[in-house]
């Protein structure tokens, strides 16, 4: 039995869920998720809690288990209290600003890049423009999206110039040596 997959799921007060066969939309004070399932997953509303099982012992169907178990649970988080990714822009002359919803970054390019927020998905800048919340609902859009634009200048190893998730370790090299 999966050690994920067996857990119940606690359903917080203000969200709703629609089971229908293996679709299952969920309702929070954040917004609306909905996704279909396997059919090979049954998943249960017992009083505030979802119960997840499944049908048979195969390999690809233990597989899903728990990750249908893992989305679905942040489905209702996500709808409850949403997520959050913070990005650092690190470099001399290297910043993040806002221009109205749009994301402006300036690092290092002949001409600034503009990043538009897909819907559901809210950029705001902070610690004096070096850092990027990015929030949403959507756990699986939201570290895309950070990887995108984590993308446009990554962080290179010799002076650490770049933009890096917070907190991630960046792997630095030497440069060269004088003789």
């Amino acid at each position: 039995m999966s050690r994920i997959g067996k857990l119940p799921i606690a359903i917080p007060g203000g969200v709703e869920v629609d089971l229908n066969g293996s679709n299952v939309k969920v309702k929070g004070p954040k917004g609306t998720m909905q996704r279909d399932f396997s059919s090979q997953i049954t998943i249960k509303k017992e009083e505030d809690k979802i119960v997840i099982t499944r049908n048979s012992d195969e390999k690809t169907v233990r597989a899903l288990h728990g990750t249908t178990r893992a989305i679905l649970n942040n489905m209702v988080v996500g709808v409850s209290a949403g997520f959050q990714r913070v990005l650092e822009v690190d470099g001399v002359g290297y910043k993040a600003d806002m221009d109205g919803k749009n994301l402006v970054l300036s690092v290092g390019y002949s001409h600034p890049v503009v990043v538009e927020p897909p819907d559901g998905i809210e950029f705001e800048v902070a610690e004096k423009n070096r850092q990027v919340v990015i929030k949403g609902i959507d756990k699986e859009f939201l570290g895309q999206l950070a990887a995108d634009i984590r993308k446009i200048r990554p962080p290179e190893p010799y002076k650490g110039k770049g933009i890096h998730y917070l907190g991630e370790k960046i792997r630095r090299k030497a440069g060269k040596k004088a003789a």
